[in-house]
């Protein structure tokens, strides 16, 4: 297989993964960018055979935690299991760190401890709570890509959820700037009572039912259409609301919705009892809500798919007591995410470029990056996965680069077995010097 670590070559595939579809294909790379996408020729510089080369993945929705919590999981760690997935470009939420992305200069201190620990591109999510609003334009205007929020308590207190009220007064600031709302959505009113442990995955589930997402959801397209603020749905897990978001669309509400890797592979009924590794909020549902999420996903309902890598240290899953209630709520997937989407993906008649577009282009768009991530085109920054997506692995969880090495996928069998991730034109080692740059939105 070519090794090469440049940033002028020539790669040729087979199957490439190009904005109007797969066919064999060469790519020039130069100056870090592609220079010239032309017909497959085997005398390329590296030619490899049937391997894919697809678009980096963009990952919209990562918990990375630094500074602040860097125990649970740091710059380093991620972007390395980043590197490790295919994934060449993040964007990182403004909570659990300390302090959280509220501000200017929180916003800095993100940006310095980011500085030369990461292995892929970077940039950050501002975050709306009770009280910030005159934050906004500042941290728009300091590069941030949008504002994140939750409805429902966060689990950590540095990062209160905002109420209709709040977002009243953030929406229309939002709006203003031309940014967009990222919510977490689910009705508080709606969450059922965490009286004592529960061990049983069934009564964690009935306690956070599809109603709280769909009058959040519900609650969120009426205040868009009264603000004009664009408004984000992230992880989707209830498929419920599916008719309300799409007849929100079709009524020009600016609105869109993305899923996880975890509710398009796992269902309720398979999760046993104790196993708090699958707990996340959204719960991952029934096995019949799973089905009209894979359907609204391949008919673009659902815009894209993000891991929404949410670490902790093991002991915070509370797996010695199996206890639903008191366990964080966060699933650890950044470096399987393409894999774990293509498994299910293939079974149900999608193809690769269907997962290319829900895991790179879309992502990439939604937060203004189109112009320089996403595609295989002319243009825009060399960032590509070359994986095999006839080749099986089962999940060894001691060898994952993510700082805790917890999963739900721990013994599954996946298809999709990634080879080589290349950012901006040169050959990431995930072991090897950091290699990403920060993302600030005015610059791009």
């Amino acid at each position: 297989m070519p090794d090469a670590s440049h940033a002028e070559r020539t790669l040729g595939s087979r199957r490439v993964v190009l904005p109007d579809g797969m066919r064999p294909a060469s790519i020039e790379v130069r100056d870090a960018v592609i220079a010239r996408v032309g017909p497959y020729d085997a005398r390329v510089d590296e030619d490899y055979g049937n391997l894919v080369i697809m678009p980096g993945l963009v990952d919209t929705h990562v918990h990375i935690n630094e500074p602040g919590r860097a125990d649970w999981e740091g710059f380093v760690t991620a972007t390395q299991a980043a590197a490790a997935g295919g994934v060449t470009t993040l964007i990182d939420m403004p909570l659990n760190c300390v302090p959280t992305t509220v501000s200017v200069d929180a916003l800095e201190a993100k940006v310095a401890a980011a500085q030369g620990q990461c292995q892929v591109d970077i940039g950050f999510w501002g975050g709306v709570v009770p009280g910030n609003t005159p934050a906004i334009r500042p941290l728009w205007e300091a590069g941030c890509f949008g504002f994140k929020c939750f409805l429902t308590p966060s689990g950590v207190d540095e990062f209160p959820n905002v109420t209709e009220a709040d977002l009243r007064q953030a929406m229309p600031e939002i709006a203003a700037c031309g940014g967009v709302l990222l919510a977490h959505a689910e009705d508080p009113s709606r969450l059922g009572l965490a009286k004592g442990p529960a061990r049983r995955y069934a009564r964690y589930l009935e306690s956070r039912p599809h109603e709280a997402e769909d009058a959040a959801i519900a609650m969120l397209i009426r205040l868009s259409r009264e603000t004009s603020c664009r408004v984000h749905i992230v992880h989707l897990s209830s498929s419920s609301s599916l008719p309300q978001l799409a007849s929100a669309r079709v009524a020009g509400v600016p609105i869109t919705v993305e899923t996880c890797p975890h509710y398009l592979v796992f269902e309720a009924e398979a999760i046993p009892n104790d196993a708090t590794e699958f707990k996340c909020a959204p719960p991952i549902r029934e096995r019949a809500n799973r089905e009209p999420l894979w359907s609204a996903l391949r008919s673009g309902e659902i815009d894209f798919v993000v891991s929404d890598h949410s670490p902790c240290p093991p002991m915070m899953k509370c797996q010695a007591t199996g206890d639903f209630f008191s366990a964080w709520g966060g699933i650890s997937s950044l470096e399987l995410g393409l894999a774990a989407v293509w498994t299910e993906a293939r079974q149900r008649g999608a193809q690769v470029d269907d997962v290319a577009r829900w895991m790179s282009p879309g992502p990439a768009k939604f937060a203004g990056l189109a112009r320089r991530k996403g595609s295989i085109a002319v243009g825009l920054d060399a960032d590509f996965a070359l994986w095999d997506p006839e080749a099986e692995f089962t999940v060894d969880p001691s060898r994952l680069r993510q700082r805790h090495k917890l999963t739900p996928y721990a013994g599954r069998k996946l298809s999709g077995v990634v080879h080589k991730t290349i950012l901006r034109g040169r050959d990431l080692d995930p072991d090897g010097a950091p290699a990403g740059r920060i993302l600030r939105r005015h610059e791009l």
